[in-house]
């Protein structure tokens, strides 16, 4: 059987492995590609100028891990923040009763972030900052964040996450993952990865790897396990997965198509789309604890793509039973379903931020395919991307930011961010192959 050319197809709605069989071939895990490389393509018109000091260092037990570093590449990254070069800081203290907050203003910067490193008895790490308002002299936040030496690089995020909400209100998701795919070489020799990986694409880490196609990475609530699609005895099967150990379980393989897993809010069953031997998709939710299987939506047009409801009582799904994919909203009962999207004749991949307000898609604008934003309450429409082929967006835990593919010509797939305001842009490009399928995980992750 020939092996097909994902990378190709033209209608985003239809990666997530639905109307694909193919054999596939597990290997074990070995070391991965170096992590993504991030490039700013937007950002505020005015960030705010802060500096981030370099920490007091714990040698060996920090392993040269430079904090402020990691906490100045977040926060710029975010594109609202814009750091004091280190060259051009009026000194370099660690404590916050040594900042003259004078020098600092004259220096440009509106806030000053000092830390410490310490080592603790048993081998654990302390990792401590201050946040200072250069133009009042207040100190706005003192925190202490302790764990093992591995965890040294996730203590620096937390701290970026804690100066981002202080100053900008908006809980900050440094400290989450995201998992993705990679793909390298060409068919039949294609190499496919499901790497995990921080938010800034750096710590991955392989967790299953293929010959052929990996597909809709997907987080438990708890940020536990994924669930995904990958191909075992020339059938379509998705897998739930135990990060951490690597254990995994087959909890789909029926008849004909089995893609798109997603979990529900309270993290026991998955909303599946499954073929049978019609090969007709449709819209199922699976127990994972009894295997009960619950069908929730039976028409003749192409159901797919389910995503739960915040609250678990409801899911939306992609279907083209009006003519064109548009996305839909039933009961996680079934039922009749209710057309969410009416602007423009394609939208599809729905995703829901955490808070129920809005709802993220693929929609077709100027004959590209882009993210869009939709309120759920107004109906209003914001298309944020500016790709020629932008797919498969997931919301940030905070919900202030996208995660999303994007390819533009020939060039190799990247990963791509972009603010539901549509401010701040990065793009995380692999020194090689081609990176897809994004999945942001939950906070505690």
């Amino acid at each position: 059987m020939r092996t097909p050319d994902t990378s190709s197809l033209p209608r985003p709605w239809l990666l997530p492995s639905l109307l694909l069989a193919v054999l596939i071939g597990a290997g074990a895990a070995h070391a991965v590609y170096a992590a993504l490389q991030i490039e700013i393509t937007s950002g505020v018109r005015d960030p705010i100028p802060i500096a981030i000091v370099p920490f007091a260092p714990a040698p060996p037990a920090d392993g040269g891990l430079d904090v402020a570093g990691v906490v100045q590449h977040d926060l710029e990254g975010s594109g609202r923040f814009k750091a004091l070069p280190r060259e051009r800081m009026p000194a370099q203290p660690t404590r916050p009763e040594a900042i003259s907050t004078a020098d600092w203003k004259g220096a440009g910067s509106d806030y000053v972030v000092v830390g410490r490193v310490a080592a603790l008895e048993g081998g654990s790490l302390a990792v401590e900052f201050d946040l200072v308002n250069t133009l009042t002299g207040v100190r706005l936040a003192t925190q202490r964040f302790t764990g093992p030496p591995g965890a040294l690089r996730n203590a620096a995020h937390r701290v970026s996450d804690a100066i981002y909400q202080k100053i900008l209100g908006v809980r900050g998701a440094f400290a989450t993952r995201i998992a993705y795919v990679s793909v390298d070489g060409n068919p039949p020799a294609q190499r496919h990865q499901l790497i995990v990986a921080d938010a800034d694409g750096e710590n991955p880490h392989l967790i299953l790897e293929s010959r052929y196609p990996i597909m809709s990475p997907a987080w438990s609530p708890d940020g536990q396990w994924l669930a995904y699609v990958s191909f075992e005895s020339k059938l379509s099967g998705v897998y739930v997965q135990l990060v951490r150990t690597g254990e995994r379980r087959l909890v789909s393989a029926r008849a004909g198509i089995n893609g798109a897993p997603a979990w529900s809010p309270d993290g026991r069953k998955l909303a599946l789309t499954l073929g049978g031997s019609s090969g007709n998709p449709d819209i199922y939710v699976l127990d994972l604890t009894s295997q009960s299987l619950t069908r929730i939506t039976d028409d003749p047009a192409i159901d797919t793509e389910p995503e739960w409801a915040p609250d678990g009582r409801s899911l939306y799904f992609t279907s083209d039973r009006a003519g064109s994919p548009q996305i839909y909203q039933v009961s996680a009962s079934g039922g009749r379903p209710k057309r969410i999207t009416f602007e423009g004749n394609y939208n599809a991949r729905p995703r829901v931020s955490a808070d129920g307000t809005e709802l993220a898609m693929v929609t077709l604008d100027g004959g590209n395919y882009r993210i869009a934003v939709q309120d759920l309450a107004s109906g209003a429409v914001r298309v944020l991307s500016h790709g020629r082929l932008d797919e498969s967006p997931s919301f940030a835990p905070n919900g202030a930011t996208l995660l999303y593919s994007q390819r533009e010509g020939a060039a190799r797939g990247s990963l791509a961010t972009v603010s539901v305001d549509g401010l701040t842009g990065l793009r995380l490009k692999a020194a090689q192959g081609a990176v897809v399928e994004p999945a942001w995980g939950p906070f505690g992750t």
